[in-house]
């Protein structure tokens, strides 16, 4: 109800839209949610895709990956995000250009079958800002980012000691 200058309560306001105009409309969010689309013509092209990430952690090889991957799955799960593939280097403080996980990474952006990787720390990429952003323009230059998610630096700190 929507009340007037003088008190009086008057009812809802009408609708603006006409009835082709809000079937389009239910149309365009049905597909965009991945069901049958409703009444009404959906163009081709209005169809919108999931945006896709690849995971990657790199640590020890003695080091569990099971918490920062559940962490990485569960933040791009709560953004709608589709993961496309989880990698996992397991060779520790090598420079970033002398990890095969992290090169494959690159190539599911290169390819487009993802638009960011994603990891839990930056550490995972490098511990020396400079080679970090290196990676972060490399991603850059194929087309995506660089995602880093803030996560929990107590587990960073225990996989240290590994």
């Amino acid at each position: 109800m929507v009340s007037s200058e003088d008190g009086l309560m008057q009812g809802p306001t009408p609708a603006r839209r006409t009835e082709s105009a809000r079937r389009r409309r239910r149309a365009l969010a049905d597909q965009a949610a991945g069901r049958v689309p409703g009444e009404g013509d959906v163009p081709s092209e209005s169809r919108v895709e999931r945006f896709r990430v690849v995971i990657y952690l790199c640590a020890a090889p003695s080091t569990d990956l099971a918490k920062p991957r559940k962490e990485c799955t569960d933040y791009a799960d709560a953004f709608g995000w589709e993961i496309t593939e989880v990698i996992e280097d397991r060779v520790g403080l090598l420079p970033p250009d002398g990890r095969q996980g992290l090169t494959r990474a690159l190539s599911e952006v290169e390819g487009g079958r993802a638009g960011a990787v994603l990891t839990s720390w930056r550490s995972m990429i490098s511990t020396i800002p400079q080679e970090y952003h290196e990676v972060a323009r490399e991603v850059e230059k194929l087309g995506g980012f660089l995602h880093v998610m803030d996560s929990d630096r107590k587990w960073a700190r225990e996989a240290e000691r590994c």
